[in-house]
This record gives structure tokens, sequence and C-alpha cells, in this order.
């Protein structure tokens, strides 16, 4: 298993309640791939540097996972595959 972390930015449009959903939905598809999820870091609604999809704020959710090396390519495909996330960023994490 290895660390990473996932950073994912969710539509503004969605309610408090997509947006748990959302979290949830991630946390499933992570734990299908044989892994773990460890401290969730919740941002909320911030705005975006530049526009996205014609979207000025976004929801910030940064989470730390425990992956097999095979499963962040599957992860990516969900995530790139699902609406509610206007972009994300899964880097891997060294260990010290």
């Amino acid at each position: 298993m290895r660390n990473y972390e996932l950073a994912y930015i969710a539509d503004p449009e969605l309610s408090e309640q997509d947006v748990q959903e959302l979290e949830e939905k991630i946390k499933g598809w992570v734990e299908a791939a044989q892994g773990e999820v460890g401290k969730i870091d919740r941002w909320g609604k911030r705005r975006l540097a530049y526009p996205i999809r014609k979207r000025n704020e976004g929801y910030y959710t940064i989470m730390q996972l425990s992956l097999p090396p095979q499963a962040g390519a599957q992860i990516e495909r969900d995530l790139r595959l699902s609406e509610q996330v206007l972009r994300y960023m899964i880097t891997s994490l060294e260990e010290r």
C-alpha cells in the first residue's frame, strides 16, 4: 500500500447533502479498490483562481489515502467521469 493525497473541487451548485454524498461515493471507490481513507480535510466553498466550466467557486476537499499502486488509475477514471467533480489531483506522499 502506498500513501496518496487526493484533492478535488466539487461543483458549487451542489447542496451540502450532495457534497456529503459525493464524499461517500469517493470513499466507496477507494474501498472497492482495496484502499483505505485516512484523514479528510474539508475546506468548504472557496473562490477559484480562474473559472472552471463557467464556475467561479467550488467545494474543496483533501483526503489522505492508502492504495495499492495500480488502484490510482481506476480512482482517476471514476473522478474524471463524475460530473460533480470540477478538478482533482492525486499525488503520492513520500515516506520520511
